[in-house]
């Protein structure tokens, strides 16, 4: 399992979105105040569909009380700013993957502080982010292939019906 943190939120789409994502793959998600938007917020609640009685997540006061309840755990860093990408690090069980607000990103001295743990998404030379639901997802999604997408229920498989003309 993975953890994804986001900070400071501030689109109710874009968090209920990644409360879908990280509920299709069972890790688990916190939300660091303040929220840019109210958990009874329509958009948050029609992004998030039915997967809210799936989700394991939490809002907190702060990600120094993440990181203080979880010092042996990995974090890494998602930011335009840093020199490895999302592929090049191993993601263990139990490490945690934070993400900045949509207008800003993480604070700079936070990023400084934890630079050979900051992780990027490779894009042209002129973009300047991706959405962050679908940063979320990309990152997410690598984390769980590096673990085998252990728990993961294979729904690939055929199910031997005959094709319709």
């Amino acid at each position: 399992m993975i953890n994804i943190v986001l900070v400071e939120p501030e689109i109710p789409q874009n968090a209920g979105n990644i409360i879908r994502t990280c509920s299709a793959i069972g890790a688990k998600l916190y939300m660091v105040k303040p929220l840019g938007f109210k958990l009874e917020d329509k958009y948050f609640k029609r992004a998030g569909l039915d997967y809210f009685s799936l989700a394991d997540f939490t809002v907190v006061d702060s990600l120094d009380e993440i990181m203080q309840e979880n010092k042996n755990a990995k974090f890494y860093f998602a930011s335009t700013k840093s020199k490895h990408t999302y592929v090049d690090v191993k993601y263990d069980d139990g490490c945690f993957i934070v993400f900045g607000k949509e207008s800003y990103g993480l604070k700079e001295t936070l990023l400084k502080k934890n630079y050979d743990n900051c992780i990027r998404i490779p894009m042209i030379k002129d973009a300047r982010s991706l959405n962050l639901s679908n940063s979320v997802a990309i990152i997410a999604y690598e984390a769980m292939r590096q673990q085998g997408f252990e728990n993961l229920k294979n729904y690939g498989e055929l199910t031997g019906r005959p094709e319709s003309d």
